[in-house]
């Protein structure tokens, strides 16, 4: 009994390196996301690229944020992660700071490539930190307190983000992004102490023969290539969402409060769906998820069968207005946060399960690389979507036109939706696919496939 009460403490007990790590991924999500929210917007409107050279670049900065940490670890592990994390965050505050006051395609471009640098330090760092700061008994318990950060962060930033744009400007909030950077700097110069590092990191050898037998595992590749086409979906409340609706709705729609709608539904419902499904295999979890999200992208296309319904501007259950295409928004995002509740904590055991057996951690190592894909492919098939159905109203041959001529402009924007539904129905049917062949041929293998 001495020795129950004796231990339990322990369990929320964390060296203060662990509550310094924490506060500053807080920071570092918040500074992120307030950005990322409105790359799109900035990359066009403030910078002047079009919306085809913002899908490019957008996505290319993204998908790096995906690749590279994998290899960043590395060098955080050979340099310390305290030099690590101040040369992130001072990589960080120089990028944001430059996307504030630099507004110039030949250096904004340069400071993407610095943020994108900094920021892919972060995630192996941080984690790394939550990891050696805690031990067996409450590990469960550090990274509950690491992943509530992290969404803290990133709706904390939106939030901040629609104000600001209003009131400031777009630019401004790459300057609150470099501040709350430097606030980050100066916690860890003061607080942040070197963990014990021994016995960890990799070889850039190493990594890359990892990434090697990850591309050359014909069921890994299938699998990575096929919840792509999920993640892209998921990737337009960054690339096409706010474009898509200050364009059809007006400047004073709020793009980055409808986006935290997505954390909101993940955070308050994963766990009771992983709790229901946690008898059903997860390919059967990942399938269901995966069949939601063409039907979100289809939610999302049909804001002009509302407004024959109700008009401009619609009664939301007597609380308040909201115009259609908000409305039919958010309930595609609400599914899209659902489908991600079924999708997400069962994709990493899938993968594993999937993988050779003896080498599941080399292998999810890499098993991110659908992000990588998602952000780049997503991006890019924005800025050619945008350009088609719901161009720039600033370009010469719309700047002079009446809002009722403009309005036709924007008659069939919501076709951009229905090719994310069919790229989302062709990644559910391909997965379903997927599924029955890997298990006939384990059975013809002899291989136990019960789990997945």
């Amino acid at each position: 009994m001495t020795a129950e009460i004796t231990a339990k403490p322990e369990k929320y007990k964390f060296p203060k390196t662990f509550w310094t790590a924490n506060f500053v991924e807080l920071l570092e999500r918040a500074a992120f996301y307030a950005m990322f929210i409105s790359i799109s917007i900035y990359l066009s409107r403030v910078v002047g690229f079009s919306d085809v050279e913002a899908g490019w670049i957008g996505g290319i900065f993204s998908a790096g944020l995906y690749f590279l940490p994998t290899f960043t670890g590395a060098w955080s592990d050979s340099m310390g992660f305290r030099k690590a994390i101040i040369l992130a965050f001072a990589l960080l505050a120089i990028g944001y700071f430059s996307l504030g006051i630099l507004t110039y395609k030949a250096i904004v471009i340069p400071a993407l490539f610095v943020v994108m640098i900094g920021g892919s330090f972060i995630k192996s760092i941080i984690t790394g930190t939550v990891a050696k700061a805690s031990n067996k008994a409450n590990r469960a318990r550090a990274y509950s307190i690491f992943y509530m950060m992290v969404n803290i962060g990133s709706f904390s930033g939106k939030t901040l983000a629609y104000p600001i744009r209003i009131e400031l400007g777009i630019e401004t909030i790459n300057l609150l992004s470099a501040l709350i950077c430097l606030i980050a700097l100066v916690s860890v110069i003061l607080w942040y102490k070197s963990v014990d590092q021994s016995g960890e990191g990799k070889k850039m050898s190493e990594i890359w023969q990892s990434l090697w037998k990850v591309l050359t595992n014909g069921r890994l590749l299938g699998l990575i290539i096929i919840v792509t086409g999920f993640w892209i979906i998921q990737h337009q409340m960054y690339a096409s969402m706010p474009k898509y609706i200050l364009r059809t709705v007006g400047e004073y729609a709020a793009p980055e409060w409808i986006a935290n709608v997505n954390p909101l539904v993940v955070v308050s419902m994963v766990y009771l769906i992983t709790k229901l499904l946690a008898k059903v295999k997860a390919i059967t979890s990942m399938s269901i998820g995966m069949l939601l999200m063409p039907f979100s992208a289809l939610l999302m296309a049909s804001s002009p069968l509302l407004i024959s319904w109700t008009g401009q501007s619609m009664d939301v259950f007597g609380l308040f207005s909201a115009h259609p295409i908000i409305v039919m928004m958010i309930l595609g995002i609400v599914l899209q946060g659902l489908a991600e509740c079924f999708i997400s904590p069962r994709y990493l055991e899938y993968f594993s399960l999937m993988s050779p057996k003896g080498d599941e951690g080399l292998y999810l190592g890499f098993s991110h690389l659908h992000s990588f894909l998602a952000a780049l492919a997503g991006f890019v098939i924005s800025g050619y979507l945008l350009d088609a159905y719901c161009p720039d109203p600033t370009l010469p041959q719309y700047a002079n036109m009446a809002p009722a001529e403009l309005a036709k402009v924007y008659e069939n924007a919501n076709y951009m939706w229905y090719y994310f539904s069919a790229i989302g129905l062709v990644a559910a049917i391909s997965l379903f696919i997927f599924g029955k062949v890997v298990s006939n041929n384990d059975k013809k293998n002899g291989v136990i496939v019960s789990k997945t």
